[in-house]
């Protein structure tokens, strides 16, 4: 007799990996809402739920089919690459006046809510002449870590890449955007809404759904979301 190996990326599955991966966008959401401190949930609900999802994709590996677990590797993967697409897009209107190109592009200070970040987890506040080092790191690991569940959350919404058209990473990219824009986020962070600061924020999201979409679909071919052959005899 023939044994199957069984499935997990089922659509209870894919929705408890979603959840696993929305908690590090959840800190920041929660904190703006006076729900919970940043620095309390990072600490005892993100941090914990990002080790238990590594968790699910090593056992599903070992003990499934891998489907599970190639969803969260592609997602972590192609989130991470989208997110350097993302700051690199940026450069030139962080570095404008540096590089003498400020008469071509605006100069914008789009990296400064980074260290918010950090000093929020540390639980320091978020306005300060000189953030320190740590504040600093921890807020470029958060950014970091947000584009990588993004990507997790992304594969767990479309379930199978090679059915599904790349150009919806876009829609969710710009879409996440749009909708913090909508929360204290700008108000937080004191940032100017601008209608530039918008057309240009809108803009790199689009880059990062590109950048996701494309390194999802690379990366996930149809024979990934296969279950592998049946396994034992009689």
């Amino acid at each position: 007799m023939t044994t199957r190996l069984k499935t997990c990326w089922t659509p209870l599955g894919r929705c408890v990996v979603f959840l696993l991966a929305s908690s590090s966008i959840a800190c920041l959401l929660l904190d703006f809402y006076q729900v919970c401190p940043m620095q309390l949930f990072a600490k005892f609900v993100f941090l914990p739920a990002f080790l238990v999802l590594l968790a699910m994709a090593v056992l599903d590996f070992r003990f499934a089919d891998g489907q599970l677990g190639r969803g969260v590797l592609v997602g972590l993967i192609s989130g991470l690459a989208a997110a350097a697409a993302y700051d690199v897009f940026r450069l030139p209107f962080v570095f404008a006046r540096p590089l003498g190109i400020a008469s071509i592009i605006p100069p914008m200070n789009l990296f400064k809510v980074f260290p918010g970040f950090g000093a929020m987890i540390l639980g320091q506040p978020i306005e300060q002449i000189n953030y320190s080092a740590a504040a600093r790191l921890l807020g470029w690991i958060y950014h970091f870590s947000n584009g990588a569940t993004f990507g997790v959350m992304y594969v767990a919404l479309i379930g199978n890449a090679s059915r599904r058209s790349w150009t919806w990473a876009i829609v969710m990219a710009t879409g996440l955007e749009l909708g913090m824009l909508l929360t204290p986020y700008p108000s937080v962070f004191n940032l100017a809404v601008t209608p530039r600061f918008v057309v240009v924020t809108m803009a790199a999201h689009a880059i990062f759904g590109v950048g996701l979409g494309l390194m999802v679909r690379q990366f996930a071919p149809r024979q990934m979301w296969r279950r592998r052959p049946a396994v034992g005899s009689a």
